[in-house]
């Protein structure tokens, strides 16, 4: 980097440059170093955040992905309900409640950035600087403005035309319940029965939910449900991650990698996400640099 010297410390330089003995040079008053007028501008400060929510908003290749994902299941769809044999719940889930006999057809889909969109409150994040905190989540929640993804709408709308159940299992907070099922309905997805909601504060009877997991309510939902498909953008709308580190998350998908884009559709989200917190040990507690040099360290450059 380039380093600029105030004109009266250059002068001092240069005389005592010339001087044939060493002389005590006068001193220098302080000034502002002045940046040649070709000079750069100082940019913003960089946010890891910004290229992420930018192509979530803007690239068309974004929206192609929801929709083709989407249309691909419905395309599914029938198939899956005619097969009694055909269930998309993992093992776990689906051994407290075993037989598929009976059972109701449904599908199961996450909400935020699989079914609604949130990037407008990321947006503001990156406008102000700030990072995540649940105040000003719960803030963007209640105004309930958040617009179905591509191809969601069309998708649910589907499955409940042709008696199909849809199932949101969210992990928003218990109180914003009431925001998110009056945005759901507002955007018009379908939402029938206190059973088509199953949020953070759900309580499953005989099981321990740890954290944010989903497998209680899942198995809740195998009670009276065949799944056809599960939709997510999170390995955790899917299976129980046994640690949230690669080779738990490796694990966790490794039984069904072959239900990818057939009874499970994983949906892109690069703005946050449990992929994120694995890079620094979800260690939230970190200094923000800190995080971003682990993040720094986890790239591959071969």
């Amino acid at each position: 980097m380039m380093k600029f010297v105030p004109a009266a410390l250059a002068a001092v330089l240069a005389l005592a440059g010339c001087a044939h003995a060493p002389q005590a040079a006068a001193p220098v008053p302080t000034a502002t170093a002045v940046a040649p007028a070709d000079a750069p501008a100082p940019g913003p400060s960089a946010d890891d955040n910004l290229n992420a929510v930018a192509w979530s908003q803007n690239a068309s290749e974004h929206d192609f992905i929801y929709l083709q994902t989407f249309r691909d299941a419905r395309e599914k769809l029938l198939k899956a309900k005619n097969d009694p044999n055909w269930d998309a719940l993992p093992k776990d889930d689906r051994a407290v409640h075993p037989s598929l006999k009976g059972r109701k057809p449904a599908v199961v889909l996450d909400i935020d950035e699989t079914v609604l969109d949130n990037s407008p409150y990321q947006a503001r994040l990156i406008r102000s600087g700030g990072e995540f905190n649940e105040a000003e989540w719960a803030a963007w929640c209640n105004e309930a403005i958040a617009r179905p993804l591509p191809g969601a709408l069309e998708f649910t709308k589907f499955a409940a035309d042709h008696g199909i159940a849809v199932i949101y299992i969210s992990n928003r907070a218990k109180d914003l319940d009431d925001a998110t099922l009056a945005n759901l309905r507002s955007a018009g997805f379908p939402v029938a029965g206190k059973q088509s909601f199953l949020g953070l504060g759900t309580f499953v009877e005989g099981c321990e939910q740890v954290g944010s997991e989903k497998g209680c309510r899942r198995q809740l939902v195998a009670r009276d449900y065949r799944v056809l498909m599960q939709f997510g953008d999170q390995i955790g709308d899917f299976a129980n991650v046994p640690g949230n580190t690669a080779d738990g998350r490796a694990k966790a998908m490794a039984p069904y990698t072959a239900w990818i884009g057939e009874r499970w559709f994983v949906l892109p989200n690069p703005t946050y996400g449990a992929w994120e917190s694995a890079l620094f040990d979800n260690d939230y507690n970190l200094p923000r640099n800190e995080r971003r040099q682990k993040k720094m360290d986890s790239l591959r450059i071969k």
